[in-house]
């Protein structure tokens, strides 16, 4: 008798996913000030990349709580336009606060799957970016596909995404305890997440199949800086829903224990005071021809 291997489930992912995304919403949008510290130099660079400048429209996929969103509408100022999508609603909505609150009048948002941009009426863009987005899209060729439809011929499009894990200590020694701990088997073929495109030849392979030109992929240093081993638990804690739903089939007993052996994990990353997790993204960009 012959069993056939598991399949990877993309619609209950998705469904996976925009639950975690609403539940952490609000952590994700407080956390913002370290988001900027940490990712503020590869978004810019991101952007940069991008030729994004004054009077630039720009599309944002997987705009989340929306800090690079903000970023991308002080540069094109009050001249461009910013479309800002996300799967999740709760989410979006303080990205769509920010901006207002900020003044930044040319922010729209919208929600939208990131596999769906085919349904996005509008004129072509300048530039579409993507932070830390398309590596949980389960289709990421027709994701690619639909932010390459929307922008206009000689228009550019990048992503930023994390490098391998081994590059990624701060995020994947979690992750890798969590699993032991319970007993989870590894990812399945084709499975998203967070080091799915965690090297250049991943990224330059997608760009190229999504028939962009001019490819290039940048890595950059970007080290998690905060006080101690105990606020990056937080912050892992409180944002990263992919961690407690890896821990979902646990007790409560077991996550507390599994939690605490994170934490010491992660203590050696802490010296003369201060915790410094090591992180490593790439940003990738290609040309529409």
């Amino acid at each position: 008798m012959t069993h056939n291997p598991p399949q990877f489930d993309a619609q209950q992912y998705k469904a996976t996913t925009l639950q975690q995304w609403d539940s952490a919403a609000e952590a994700w949008h407080r956390w913002s000030p370290l988001l900027s510290r940490w990712l503020g130099p590869a978004t810019e660079t991101m952007l940069d990349l991008c030729g994004i400048g004054e009077g630039s429209r720009v599309l944002d996929v997987a705009a989340g709580a929306g800090e690079q969103t903000l970023a991308v509408a002080r540069r094109v100022g009050n001249r461009g336009q910013v479309l800002a999508t996300d799967i999740s609603p709760r989410i979006l909505e303080y990205a769509a606060q920010s901006a207002r609150l900020a003044g930044h009048a040319h922010v729209d948002t919208q929600v939208l799957d990131g596999e769906e941009l085919h349904r996005l009426e509008t004129d072509p863009f300048d530039a579409v970016v993507s932070r830390v987005g398309l590596i949980y899209f389960p289709d990421q060729a027709r994701a690619m596909d639909g932010m390459t439809q929307q922008l206009k011929s000689g228009g550019r499009l990048a992503a930023m995404v994390y490098a391998s894990a081994e590059k990624n200590p701060f995020f994947s020694i979690p992750v890798s305890i969590i699993r032991r701990r319970a007993r989870l088997p590894a990812p399945l073929p084709g499975q998203p997440g967070p080091f799915s495109l965690g090297s250049e030849e991943a990224l330059e392979r997608l760009f190229a199949q999504a028939g962009l030109a001019d490819i290039e992929v940048v890595s950059i240093d970007a080290p998690v800086r905060l006080d101690s081993a105990a606020e990056c638990l937080q912050f892992e804690q409180e944002s990263f829903g992919a961690l407690h739903q890896l821990m979902s089939g646990l007790s409560d007993a077991e996550q507390d224990e599994t939690w605490e052996e994170i934490e010491q994990a992660l203590g050696q990353f802490e010296s003369d005071g201060r915790f410094a997790g090591p992180c490593e993204m790439l940003v990738a960009v290609g040309t529409k021809q």
